[in-house]
C-alpha cells in the first residue's frame, strides 16, 4: 500500500522535502511508519513523543492503523510568535 507523508515546520527542513510517498507493509500503523522515517532521516528521532499525527486531517495516535491512500502528516511543536492586544 502507498502513503503520503508530510513534514511541516522544522521537520520539513530536517528532513528536506515537504512530502513523500512510501510503500508499506498492510497492518502498518503511524508508530511503526515513524520508526522507519526515523531510521531513513535520523533528524526526526529527536522529537519522539513531542510530535503529532495526523491521518486524513484527523489527529490520531501512534497505533493508529494506515490503509492504502492514507495522507500521514507528521506536526512538530511549535512556539514563538507574539500575541496582539
Amino acid at each position: 500500500m502507498q502513503i503520503k507523508v508530510l513534514f511541516f515546520a522544522a521537520l520539513h527542513e530536517r528532513v528536506g522535502e515537504r512530502l513523500i510517498t512510501v510503500d508499506l507493509e498492510e497492518r502498518t500503523t503511524v508508530g511503526d511508519l515513524y520508526r522507519d522515517l526515523s531510521q531513513r532521516f535520523p533528524s526526526l528521532a529527536g522529537y519522539g513523543s513531542s510530535l503529532m499525527f495526523a491521518v486524513n486531517a484527523d489527529y490520531v495516535t501512534p497505533d493508529q492503523a494506515l490503509h492504502d491512500g492514507d495522507e500521514l502528516a507528521l506536526i512538530p511543536p511549535v512556539s514563538g510568535g507574539a500575541l496582539c492586544e
